[in-house]
């Protein structure tokens, strides 16, 4: 549980049944044992993630993520996870309205439910429920205070490696907005001959969960090919479950997805500036 959690106002019983349904597909999803983690957190949805996902209304949400080291689902099955009736259990094992459930109670809540998810790797699903401010103030979410941007400058070369094209091309734009040269790449692969090619690259800015070899095993190659590259990693996956499960050591430059550009801008000089 995470510390000074704004409030809620959702049925109490729904949220359970919502957390309850969440847990039993994770069990099932590691038949073999495994690890779930369920956590909180205070977010924030901004304008940009708000365009691109249909009903979602930009301000601050409470988050719970309940995550899974499970046998987690391909991009085409995740789509379809939250549909009435669709499921991959075997006959007998489920009527697949859990999910339908959880997507109704969240969005009723006015919430906002996202599935973050690849084969072998297990899931994470993560339910944003809006921000109250209680009775006398109403529930609407209060602008975010305006604060500045810390912009980049040409001379500082990012390569972004991120397997999702969609997800990629969106950093690939907000970076160049910010004023950085941006190279980037849809795989490990790529993403080592483009180092190997422009030696000018200060940061690599690169997704955690990517099929052949994930993100940590290519920042691992990377640093021992050039010492004093930086490294800021992304993930759908909390932090929390990611280092708690062993595939990054605490200490690293982590943020989440999805993150704004503010945020995003901020992590990126943190990166770049640290000794």
């Amino acid at each position: 549980m995470a510390g000074g959690l704004w409030r809620a106002c959702v049925d109490p019983g729904e949220l359970e049944n919502t957390i309850l349904n969440l847990a039993v597909n994770s069990r099932d999803a590691m038949p073999a044992g495994g690890r779930l983690t369920i956590e909180t957190s205070n977010a924030h949805l901004d304008e940009q993630y708000a365009a691109q996902h249909i009903g979602v209304v930009p301000g601050q949400y409470i988050l719970v993520a309940v995550t899974d080291t499970g046998c987690g689902m391909s991009k085409d099955v995740a789509d379809k996870a939250f549909d009435p009736f669709f499921t991959t259990k075997p006959v007998g094992r489920g009527t697949g309205l859990g999910l339908s459930q959880v997507f109704g109670f969240v969005r009723q809540s006015g919430g906002h439910v996202k599935v973050y998810s690849e084969p072998g790797q297990g899931t994470t699903v993560k339910i944003y429920l809006p921000r109250f401010y209680g009775i006398a103030d109403g529930t609407a979410s209060p602008s975010r205070p305006a604060s500045d941007i810390l912009i980049g400058k040409l001379s500082d070369v990012i390569l972004v490696v991120e397997d999702d094209e969609q997800v990629r091309l969106v950093a690939v734009e907000s970076l160049r907005d910010l004023d950085y040269t941006v190279l980037h790449a849809s795989s490990a692969a790529t993403a080592l001959m483009l180092l190997d090619s422009h030696p000018d690259i200060s940061l690599l800015f690169t997704d955690i969960v990517m099929p052949d070899t994930n993100g940590r095993q290519l920042a691992d190659e990377a640093v021992r090919r050039r010492p004093k590259l930086k490294v800021l990693y992304t993930t759908g996956y909390t932090r929390n479950a990611i280092v708690h499960n062993g595939v990054l050591d605490s200490g690293v430059d982590l943020i989440g997805k999805p993150y704004s550009v503010e945020d995003l801008a901020r992590k990126v000089r943190e990166a770049l500036d640290r000794p």
